[in-house]
């Protein structure tokens, strides 16, 4: 299910977004706060995030640089009672995906919704880069080869497969079972262990600190996420 995060201070303005955008069939979090908002946005797989500009703790534009800073891609639409240009703008430059204006309708407000999911769905189907780099590691794909500082890693098939993954989907938290079935193929069934042991191996080839990794890290509970 898709999920959406919602932060807003305004409990009328929350509750009619969540009772909507829920009976539309999406997974719905509100939270009124934006320092608690910053903070759910980095750490849980959200598919979309809707914020305020005006919230008590950070404000919106804060938060979208937060997540931005993060490595998240995840589309961000902000929302604010201000229709000024510069505001506009700058929430643009700082990484926001959609700006709307209140009052606004909410028929309009779900069709901006399904226009950036779509966006972002078609981005996770893009090929991967040529040439893709992060640390001292470059991933041709061109070539199907992984070097490290210059220096051919002997990466298995596999391994190589969830890297490829992993690049593509920077930035959001993959489960054990998205990485299954984009990886290995759909109906694969492995023991979750195992997808462990390969992301484990994966780990030492291309972090500095495999026991302490910066680049492929763990979420808690629902998966991995890939940093670049």
């Amino acid at each position: 299910m898709t999920r959406i995060l919602i932060a807003e201070d305004e409990a009328i303005i929350a509750g009619a977004l969540q009772d909507d955008l829920s009976l539309e069939g999406y997974d719905v979090t509100v939270v009124g706060d934006g320092t608690a908002a910053s903070k759910r946005a980095i750490q849980d797989p959200f598919d979309l995030v809707v914020l305020d500009v005006m919230l008590p703790g950070r404000d919106g534009f804060e938060i979208c640089r937060d997540i931005r800073k993060a490595g998240l891609r995840m589309p961000i639409l902000m929302l604010t009672a201000r229709a000024q240009e510069t505001e506009k703008v700058f929430a643009f430059e700082l990484g926001a995906d959609d700006y709307v204006t209140k009052p606004f309708g909410t028929k309009e407000l779900r069709a901006r919704i399904k226009a950036l999911l779509r966006r972002s769905e078609a981005r996770q189907d893009e090929p991967a880069p040529a040439m893709f780099t992060f640390g001292d590691i470059e991933v041709d794909f061109a070539r199907g080869e992984v070097r490290r500082a210059g220096r051919p890693v002997d990466v298995t098939l596999t391994e190589f497969k969830l890297l490829t993954v992993f690049v593509k989907s920077r930035g959001r938290v993959l489960s054990r079972q998205q990485l299954l079935d984009l990886a290995w193929g759909p109906g694969t069934v492995l023991s979750d262990r195992a997808v462990d042991n390969h992301i484990v191996g994966l780990r030492r080839k291309i972090e500095a600190v495999a026991a302490d990794p910066r680049h492929l890290v763990s979420v808690r509970g629902l998966g991995y996420r890939f940093d670049a």
